[in-house]
Order: structure tokens, then sequence, then C-alpha cells
């Protein structure tokens, strides 16, 4: 891949990553409520879960979407109901404590990150925008492939400690209890106002 094609992508790449949706969201809440090194797992999971969903859309899985629409309604009837789940989890979630299960409180495991990403349409149209106008055609697809492999990860590492570190210092920040249920209040309304974008 020429360095220009690259470059361009990395552009792509970031103003996807970068701006507000369902992963970043939950990072700024994790951050927030747990603290950086608690939810590096978290961000660990979102990024496998992209590079997994990337190798789905380079090899074949990810046209079914534009073959079959009802499958892309499905994707986000699941997406919707999940990010609307989460927005309340957060939401409710008790003073300097993010639930997201049972039993003791504690940050969302790496694999629910990973997950996430199934039915996250943002990043579906993330990984399925970049195979379509930067891969390669013959024998350079596979490298191509590499290629964007190497810049989701590289977009997704900033981001997301540009993200994780926002919630952390607003958790340092937030000193009583009606500006934590204020913070979760705004994070998992904002979480639910991600729905809108998967429907526009």
């Amino acid at each position: 891949m020429e360095l220009s094609l690259f470059l361009s992508m990395l552009g792509f790449l970031w103003v996807a990553a970068i701006t507000p949706g369902p992963n970043n969201m939950l990072l700024t809440a994790s951050g927030a409520n747990f603290g950086f090194i608690r939810s590096l797992p978290l961000m660990i999971g979102i990024m496998l879960g992209m590079q997994a969903m990337l190798l789905l859309v380079a090899f074949g899985v990810g046209g079914l979407l534009l073959i079959y629409p009802s499958l892309h309604l499905i994707l986000k009837i699941a997406g919707s109901l999940y990010l609307l789940w989460l927005a309340w989890k957060i939401g409710s979630a008790s003073y300097e404590k993010l639930e997201t299960g049972e039993g003791p409180a504690a940050p969302m495991p790496f694999w629910q990150g990973g997950l996430l990403q199934l039915i996250n349409p943002k990043a579906w149209l993330m990984a399925l925008g970049a195979v379509a106008s930067f891969s390669l055609a013959g024998e350079a697809y596979r490298s191509s492939v590499v290629a964007i492999s190497i810049g989701i990860v590289s977009v997704n590492i900033i981001s997301g400690v540009i993200w994780l570190g926002f919630g952390t210092l607003i958790g340092r920040i937030l000193r009583s209890r009606r500006a934590w249920a204020i913070f979760n209040i705004s994070m998992g309304l904002l979480t639910a106002a991600c729905v809108l974008l998967i429907w526009h």
C-alpha cells in the first residue's frame, strides 16, 4: 500500500475512532468509575473485537450484510437494545461503581468489550468502509488488509487512551455523590443517544 493511500486510510479510521460512539462512552465511564489501569482490559477487548470484525469483513462475512439487508436490520436492533441496556447500567450505577453484571462491582471484562463490536453498527461501518475503500485487488489484497489492521490498531490505541484518560480525569475531579450521579446519568444518556447514530 502506498504511503499516500495509507495516510488517507489513517485519516478515515481516526475520524471513525475518535468521534463519540458506544466504545468511547464505555471507556470514559469505566475510566471515571474504575480508573485507567483497571479499565485497560475493556480497551483491549474492544481492540481485539475490532480486529476480529475486520477479518470477518475482509474475508467475506461482512458482504452478507450488503447482500441481505434483513441481517443489517437485525444487527441494528440487537445493537440498539444492548446499548440501551448499557446506558441504563451506566446511568443507574451506584456511587463510584459501574456495575456491569452480577456480583461485586468490577470493570466490564475484556470479552464483553470484544463481543460489543459484533453488534456495534459503528464498528461494522468502520470495518466495511475501510475494506471497501482501502483494500487493493489481486495479489496485494492480503497485504492491504494487514495495513488496514495496523491502521485500526494504531487509531484505536490512541483514541482509546484519550477517552480512557478523559474518564479517569473526570473520576478524580468528581468528589460528591451528586456529581457522580450527574456524571453517570449524563454518560448513560450519551450512550443511549448512540442508538440514534445507528438509525441515522
